[in-house]
């Protein structure tokens, strides 16, 4: 009892800081109640007292895994395993969280005991994935979140969905199937859609410029690295050469134009077979892709590789090169001379969405492993640098993100960090406002756009960061506005 005492404390902190009890513990006294939070992740441990309310029944709608063989499990059914217990319920909702990720976030946003919205009603949806050790599909992704668009709808209730994942893969302008799948599906029924920015803060998985000369690029290679991917994003209407060169330099060189359509080139350098894609613009994509895959023997061969970028033709001559993320590539792999900025995971690049940074609330400062986003502005006069205004900002807000107390699988509690475990403090509270707005109809049209810009509006500034907004923590750290209430 003293240890989760003490546990909770922490997030009781974390949940001042961001101005959450004022409102939950004093009037209006809200508690998410009457509102959905779809959790799409790892699973969740629904026999734990987080999830279950005052009578020991499961607060969880529904289950939905979609891993081998994919299977809804009812509320009933859930609350029959409780009955039964871990060993015998686990042949009615064999639905386990291996990693503990989604328990994690589930708790932060909705646990009973130290929730931000202890009373939303939960529906879990257990991504699947594309391999042993790796992310969910895209498509997986996506029929998550229409699952948890139309329970909404179904059920004629508010959704306020949790995305604590992300990856590295795309040119990160919103161009991508799944940023716009987002973006669409956040016009739907009444629904705010909230996805942390990710950990690439610091990973040194991203590395941009403005070509105007020949450019060499180093990219570390740490030992027993089993596979790598580079993607690089440039403007179509720009023509480089790239050579790619080995730690013993054997090279492959290339164009990235030529042709109207798409090709491969296929090399061999050391012990690792190179697959080169020249992309070329889609319909949904105005931008030109160059992926290179690296598929060695055993392991690619470990050192310095070297990107050579030469200009033939240039107009803009910006680029951005990205590495899978920190999560799937051995630590010492990556740029010696890495670019922190652009480093916001996908899809959290989606512009309606509502995208959470990560900040430490002991210090008040900025969580350097947080991913970087962008302001982008429309420059009148380039000379001049004049500013007509903001077009659009990312991540809009930052919320604790370093040392939090979740929950563990099977019991007990330990402490994390990362934009996951920030993500939900803000989907909790979309809950919160939620239910203040449409539930006690303060405010029918509280989610989407409007939720976001009630969330922008109450920000509050983070030490050391001077200028707002920012690429780091948006218009700053979550602090709900009660007076508005």
């Amino acid at each position: 009892m003293d240890n989760l005492f003490n546990e909770d404390i922490t997030n009781e902190y974390a949940k001042a800081s961001s101005c959450i009890l004022q409102i939950t513990q004093r009037e209006p006294y809200l508690s998410g109640k009457g509102v959905i939070i779809a959790i799409i992740d790892s699973g969740i441990d629904f026999y734990l007292p987080e999830f279950l309310d005052s009578n020991g029944n499961t607060r969880i709608l529904s289950i939905w895994d979609q891993t081998d063989n994919p299977r809804l499990y009812t509320q009933e059914q859930i609350n029959e395993a409780i009955r039964l217990g871990r060993i015998e319920g686990s042949r009615i909702v064999p639905a386990e969280d291996i990693s503990g990720h989604g328990t994690a976030v589930a708790a932060i946003a909705a646990g009973t005991i130290s929730g931000v919205a202890p009373q939303a009603e939960i529906l879990v949806i257990k991504l699947g994935s594309s391999g042993r050790n790796s992310f969910p599909l895209t498509t997986q992704l996506m029929r998550g979140i229409n699952f948890a668009v139309n329970t909404g709808i179904e059920r004629n209730m508010p959704v306020a969905v949790n995305i604590s994942y992300g990856n590295t893969y795309g040119d990160h302008q919103g161009n991508s199937l799944l940023e716009r799948f987002v973006d669409n599906a956040s016009e739907i029924g009444r629904t705010s859609i909230v996805i942390g920015s990710g950990n690439e803060g610091i990973s040194r998985g991203h590395i941009s410029g403005t070509l105007n000369r020949r450019t060499e690029l180093e990219m570390a290679v740490s030992d027993f690295e089993t596979g790598l991917s580079i993607q690089l994003w440039k403007y179509y209407q720009d023509k480089y050469r790239i050579t790619i060169v080995s730690p013993n330099g054997e090279m492959l060189d290339f164009d990235t134009f030529g042709s109207r359509e798409a090709q491969i080139i296929k090399r061999r350098l050391e012990n690792t077979d190179l697959m080169c894609f020249i992309g070329v613009p889609l319909p949904y994509n105005i931008n030109q892709e160059i992926f290179i895959d690296m598929i060695p023997d055993l392991y690619i061969a470990s050192g310095i590789w070297k990107i050579i970028i030469e200009p033939v033709d240039i107009v803009t001559g910006e680029y951005n090169i990205y590495l899978p993320g920190y999560a799937v590539r051995n630590a010492g792999t990556g740029f010696l001379n890495a670019t922190p900025d652009t480093t916001i995971t996908i899809p959290s690049t989606s512009n309606k969405a509502i995208t959470v940074g990560a900040y430490n609330v002991n210090m008040q400062s900025y969580a350097d492993f947080s991913g970087r986003g962008f302001v982008y502005r429309n420059v009148i006069n380039k000379a001049s640098e004049q500013i007509q205004g903001i077009v659009q900002v990312k991540p809009e807000i930052a919320a604790p993100g370093v040392d939090i107390s979740v929950p563990v699988v099977g019991g007990g509690y330990e402490r994390v960090s990362g934009t996951s475990f920030a993500t939900p403090f803000v989907t909790g509270v979309s809950a919160l406002l939620m239910e203040w707005g449409i539930i006690r109809e303060n405010d029918r049209y509280m989610y989407g756009e409007k939720l976001k810009a009630f969330l922008i509006d109450s920000a509050q500034p983070i030490l050391g960061e001077a200028q707002y907004p920012n690429d780091k923590t948006g218009w700053g750290r979550l602090c709900v506005n009660s007076d508005s209430l």
